[in-house]
């Protein structure tokens, strides 16, 4: 794709998330409740039950939040499974996780994405995240969003988050799955990576166009000028959430990144600097933008062919 076009689409993109944040005043972004809960040791815990979750038809469910916090509607984590056969529990699983309000995924992509793993033998599901879709308030407006001027609501999201997708994962152990992989997309590629760096459990794992660096995305990113504007100046201290600042539990070689060379929302350099520092696992570098890497042509079925190889899944006829 032309490199300009690509570049107007994050731009467009990058203009209507600024739209969407909260304006908030000094005394309301909690900075430093925010830093403490990040120093606590628990912050990453895998200590959690299997999810209790409640179908309400064949293949959509929900469950209660693994850290429930002060909004019942956020405290519901909402899904669907799309299992490849009747024997589903017998067939590896896939979560692909959405990134930050992407509609276009959760809605359009990975509903096809889930049905070409199926066709190679994979069950898949899909993970709404801490506020957004179902567990969005409607009463908070912009103030209920994952990324926001209370940083202790982003700080907690992320915890909030990460304990939802263990939790899940936790359930599917429970029901004898014989593997997980995990394939996220900027925000949920982000949080894709943290639970490898977690969780010794996950057998491969997709990041695209992730968020390897949350500090810069904060410091330089437009769209986050609500954030720097409501700390004055005051440091941030997110490095525990980069993740290059953490080292993965899954074999390197099952783990793919794939950078977008004209990305204007994750800089290629962190990409790159998040490979080296992850010992070289396989990266795929793209002609592509942040927003235009969705509809790559080709891609998903290059990540499924991966995926599929990677958990050793004999196709369906």
């Amino acid at each position: 794709m032309n490199p300009a076009a690509c570049q107007w689409l994050d731009r467009t993109a990058i203009h209507f998330a600024a739209v969407r944040m909260a304006r908030l005043g000094e005394n309301e972004f909690h900075l430093d409740a925010a830093l403490s809960l990040l120093q606590r040791p628990d912050f990453f815990s895998t200590s959690l039950d299997p999810a209790e979750l409640e179908f309400t038809a064949p293949n959509l469910f929900h469950f209660p939040s693994a850290r429930a916090g002060d909004s019942a509607v956020n405290n519901v984590a909402h899904g669907r499974l799309y299992p490849c056969c009747e024997d589903w529990t017998r067939r590896p699983v896939v979560l692909l996780l959405h990134g930050w309000n992407d509609v276009l995924d959760h809605y359009y992509f990975f509903p096809r994405h889930a049905r070409k793993l199926n066709r190679m033998g994979l069950n898949a599901a899909t993970l709404q995240m801490p506020w957004h879709f179902d567990r969005r308030p409607r009463d908070l407006g912009a103030r209920g969003n994952f990324l926001s001027a209370d940083i202790l609501r982003t700080v907690e999201a992320a915890r909030q988050a990460l304990a939802d997708i263990r939790s899940l994962i936790n359930w599917l152990e429970e029901k004898k799955c014989p593997a997980v992989g995990l394939w996220g997309v900027s925000l949920g590629a982000w949080l894709a990576g943290l639970t490898v760096c977690h969780d010794s459990r996950i057998g491969s794992a997709v990041l695209t166009v992730p968020v390897a660096r949350l500090d810069r995305l904060i410091q330089e990113v437009p769209f986050c000028a609500t954030i720097r504007a409501a700390v004055k100046g005051r440091l941030i201290d997110l490095r525990k959430l980069n993740l290059a600042a953490n080292q993965p539990l899954t074999d390197r070689d099952n783990i793919l990144l794939i950078e977008a060379e004209h990305d204007l929302f994750v800089p290629r350099e962190t990409v790159e600097e998040l490979w080296r520092v992850w010992g070289e696992p396989p990266l795929w570098r793209l002609r592509c933008g942040h927003i235009s890497v969705l509809g790559a042509r080709g891609l998903a079925d290059r990540i499924v062919r991966w995926m599929a190889a990677k958990a050793g899944a004999p196709a369906l006829k």
